[in-house]
């Protein structure tokens, strides 16, 4: 029996048995599932929810490049649960005092900070990196690009021209910071059996078949971009044609806390509609989206981890960016014809504004196109 503890694997865990020793007492000298460390990598991306969803794209190319590679991931305590599952990430920090121990004593062969927030940046500067891309902080107190790459979207973030002109989708953007190859890697997201069983039990209360043609209405678009929300009135004119044109379909209301009232206003109106409700997790809220054929919803949470489930999307936009959103050929995009489009105010003296324009007729095609004929 070799008694050799090899701390250089990734399954070492400093203060207690590795999984494998606790599920088959394999010894760690011994061991077939030994995995060496060969290169160390911080990511740090702290927000949006979504925004992190969607940065998990990187995780394949960067795998291809550096196979015997541990991944550390820090965000924001919140996005946590976007993260679990993911065979391809070796620990995730929330963006506390456990994650600034690790910037304060451990190394890393590369940092990749693909964000040029305020906090993101100093927490990329403050790290040990041979190498660092993206966002870093200098001592005059700016964002600055690591690496030629990145200034293309530090760019886009201050200038509206540039912004508006853009034709890149954010993983595009984004593989490029990280030096790879653009390819269309796709977003990394797994429901546990617990998860997949809670949505299961959700199915059976509710008498959903596996043949049905189930809608899933995602009323809500967070609270940083009120203007992203679809209205109350196009919600409820889409739902009519749906119970006149599609009478056998089942249609799904989603959102959060926010959502309360106009979910409760539209079940109101229309017979047998089914509320998911309004205070599941973050995983159960996926699992919960993953039952429905198509998902409608704005450039929100729900869109990317739709588009992470494969599931069909109908996505209404109204001031953020459409361009940079990729649905990996499982939706389509909906906006208004607009000059003003990708102003991502919060308020707008325009009247009918860019959401307001979105006619739920042309909602209805376009889910009829996807769910088929």
């Amino acid at each position: 029996m070799n008694n050799t503890i090899q701390t250089n694997c990734r399954y070492f865990q400093n203060d207690r048995p590795c999984r494998y020793h606790k599920s088959t007492g394999v010894m760690c000298g011994d061991c077939q599932y030994y995995s060496p460390v060969g290169f160390k990598m911080l990511i740090i991306k702290l927000d949006a929810m979504g925004d992190v969803l969607r940065t998990t794209s990187i995780l394949q190319g960067l795998k291809e490049k550096y196979p015997e590679s541990h991944i550390t991931w820090i965000t924001k305590k919140e996005s946590l649960p976007l993260l679990e599952n993911n065979p391809l990430i070796d620990m995730t920090l929330a963006y506390e005092e456990d994650a600034l121990l690790v910037l304060a004593t451990e190394e890393f062969d590369l940092v990749i900070n693909p964000d040029a927030s305020f906090i993101g940046a100093r927490l990329a500067e403050l790290s040990k990196g041979k190498k660092k891309l993206g966002f870093g902080f200098d001592s005059k107190g700016h964002v600055y690009s690591y690496n030629r790459e990145a200034e293309y979207w530090f760019n886009m973030g201050v200038n509206d021209v540039i912004k508006k002109a853009n034709q890149k989708t954010y993983q595009q953007i984004v593989l490029s910071i990280c030096q790879l190859n653009c390819e269309r890697y796709d977003l990394i997201y797994h429901i546990s059996p617990e998860e997949k069983n809670f949505a299961e039990t959700f199915r059976r209360k509710n008498k959903l078949k596996s043949v049905d043609i189930v809608i899933g209405l995602n009323t809500g678009a967070g609270r940083r971009w009120l203007k992203k929300k679809w209205t109350l009135e196009g919600y409820s004119e889409l739902i009519n044609i749906i119970k006149k044109r599609i009478p056998e379909a089942k249609i799904l209301l989603y959102g959060g806390p926010e959502e309360i009232e106009n979910n409760k206003y539209l079940k109101s109106r229309y017979d047998n509609l089914i509320d998911t409700g309004n205070h599941n997790s973050i995983r159960q809220f996926a699992a919960l989206i993953d039952l429905s054929t198509v998902v409608v919803t704005g450039d929100t949470l729900a869109m990317h981890l739709a588009v992470a489930l494969g599931k069909k999307a109908v996505v209404l936009f109204g001031p953020t960016s459409h361009t940079e959103i990729e649905l990996y050929n499982r939706g389509e995009k909906i906006y208004s014809d607009m000059d003003c489009l990708v102003c991502y105010r919060q308020r707008c003296d325009k009247s009918p504004d860019c959401m307001e324009k979105i006619a739920a007729d042309r909602v209805f095609k376009t889910i009829k196109k996807l769910v088929g004929d």
